[in-house]
């Protein structure tokens, strides 16, 4: 099993060039089980979590052809529309295949979702809307089994609450409805916004995304296409993080003006963080000054504070003069780093869904655990942060969402490497 291996102190500079986006590949490659014509996707990342949808789709008969710097999909009927737990048990994004498949086959079986243990992501909301729109279920022995008959109809969806997979699973089972799907309440995160890109580029009726109102005109059938995945904003954030945590500056290339602007709005407490454009593919970061900082951040959907930078939020104010707090209110259980950054010296207090972060002048280099995918980078920016060797255990979770990100480091100046035990 791989480790990363840190010695920590060396400030980061140098250029990275930000990967496609995970969380926007993910529901685009569940989406081309929709339409039997052929699918170009170009900047995929190379992430355990693209493979094991990958594998998914192979299962459910989608011929897949990967060339450098793209992928070919075609989706052919398949012999089985199960989704084994073998399959899903990795990834709670597998669950995205389930709107397709009812839509375009009117049945499905699909085992209940795995992914970061990081709190209670029930599906209730995905079901309850794909009910509204005449889908039945019957939950056995762990498997969601749907179906519906005729096809899905158009109908009025409001979510209690806003959920990303739920948006983007009801807009997919909505393109092949018939009649209008109007989503209430809907999440309006950046990857769904690319969705709906896509969707729209292969023939899809939708209006609204990028707000909490989203119209789908069904259509009878989807066409082929080629379309570019978004880069991810997720991965810049703990670049830029990285950077706040260890001086320095780096560029930021293979980005956008939306990514940008983003990360300018939600650094923008962080003082000693300066971001400035290049140009519309490239940003600038640098930690302009060491000073003090007194912050109280609660994570929010977007365009708020993102869930998925809060750990490393955490690591990077560790040694930062002051008191400061992070309210972390998406999920409930997604402070497992704490213990281990606490092993390194750190000064963290939780109080319920708070934590309180005193700086500290040095922390130091531990052997750690990760337990989840966000829980690794926020781990590698302490190590780097750190006096001293540390080391990483079980960075299989990195491998779900970060595309090299040693190497990465590395080329800009950081002593890390990925060592086999």
């Amino acid at each position: 099993m791989d480790v990363i291996e840190i010695i920590g102190g060396k400030p980061l500079k140098g250029k990275v060039r930000i990967s496609g986006s995970k969380n926007a590949a993910l529901p685009i490659l569940a989406s081309t089980l929709l339409t039997n014509s052929k699918v170009r996707l170009t900047n995929i990342p190379n992430l355990s979590d693209i493979f094991s949808m990958i594998e998914l789709l192979k299962s459910l008969n989608v011929k897949i052809y990967k060339k450098s710097n793209y992928y070919t999909f075609k989706s052919d009927t398949p012999k089985s529309l199960i989704a084994s737990y073998e399959l899903v048990r990795k990834m709670r994004a597998s669950f995205l295949i389930l709107g397709p498949l009812l839509s375009r086959y009117g049945y499905a079986k699909v085992s209940l979702p795995g992914g970061c243990a990081i709190g209670t992501r029930p599906v209730d909301l995905h079901l309850d809307g794909l009910k509204r729109m005449g889908a039945s279920f019957a939950i056995k022995n762990g498997y969601v089994h749907g179906s519906v008959k005729g096809k899905l109809k158009g109908t009025s969806i409001n979510f209690k609450k806003k959920s990303v997979g739920a948006t983007e699973n009801l807009i997919m089972a909505a393109t092949l409805a018939e009649g209008k799907t109007i989503i209430n309440n809907a999440a309006q995160e950046p990857e769904i916004d690319d969705l709906c890109n896509f969707l729209i580029q292969i023939g899809a009726k939708i209006k609204g995304h990028g707000t909490n109102v989203i119209t789908i005109e069904g259509v009878k059938k989807l066409n082929g296409g080629e379309f570019g995945v978004m880069p991810d904003r997720i991965e810049a954030g703990t670049f830029a993080l990285s950077v706040l945590g260890c001086s320095g500056n780096l560029i930021l290339t293979g980005v956008n003006n939306e990514i940008y602007k983003h990360l300018k709005d939600i650094f923008k407490p962080i003082k000693l963080l300066k971001l400035k454009k290049i140009d519309n593919k490239s940003f600038c970061i640098e930690k302009v000054k060491n000073g003090e900082l007194n912050l109280k951040i609660t994570t929010k959907e977007y365009p708020g504070f993102p869930t998925d930078l809060q750990a490393q939020l955490t690591s990077a104010l560790l040694k930062i003069q002051g008191f400061n707090e992070i309210n972390e209110k998406i999920f409930e259980n997604r402070f497992m780093h704490i213990s281990e950054l606490r092993r390194m010296g750190a000064k963290i207090r939780k109080k319920g869904s708070k934590v309180e972060i005193t700086g500290v002048k040095e922390i130091y280099g531990a052997e750690l655990m990760a337990t989840d995918l966000r829980a690794s980078s926020c781990l590698i920016i302490a190590g780097l942060m750190a006096k001293g060797k540390t080391i990483i255990n079980r960075v299989y979770h990195l491998d779900r969402g970060y595309e090299n990100i040693e190497k990465k480091l590395k080329a800009c100046g950081a002593k890390i490497d990925r060592i086999k035990k």
